[in-house]
């Protein structure tokens, strides 16, 4: 039986599990709660690349995003940092939903899974 590798391990919670050759990400918040939506997405973006690269894949490998957004009516500013950031010909599925975020200052919440190399 293939073991499940869990990284950033805390009490609560990892922030990924590689199993079976996907790695599931926690969902990814901003380290700067006070930058606007665009630049809160693009820093956990930025978290996402360095997470799924620990892994030994990327963006262009990832199954499926789910985004949790504050307010819709910044739906465009997150898709902003989105539309500059997503691999070229690999946009993967994605959802978007409005929630309340865990911390009333995030903007962006964004958990992905992807399959590694």
């Amino acid at each position: 039986m293939q073991e499940i590798e869990r990284v950033n391990v805390e009490k609560r919670l990892s922030d990924m599990a590689i199993y079976n050759g996907v790695a599931y990400l926690a969902g990814q918040v901003p380290d700067d709660a006070g930058l606007d939506m665009e630049g809160q997405t693009a820093q956990v973006l930025a978290t996402i690349d360095q997470l799924l690269a620990t892994a030994g894949t990327d963006k262009s490998r990832i199954l499926m995003a789910t985004v949790y957004v504050a307010n819709m009516k910044e739906f465009d500013a997150m898709n902003r940092a989105w539309d500059a950031w997503v691999a070229p010909g690999n946009a993967p599925p994605r959802a978007t939903v409005e929630a309340r975020l865990a911390n009333p200052d995030y903007k962006v919440e964004i958990v992905v899974t992807a399959a590694l190399r």
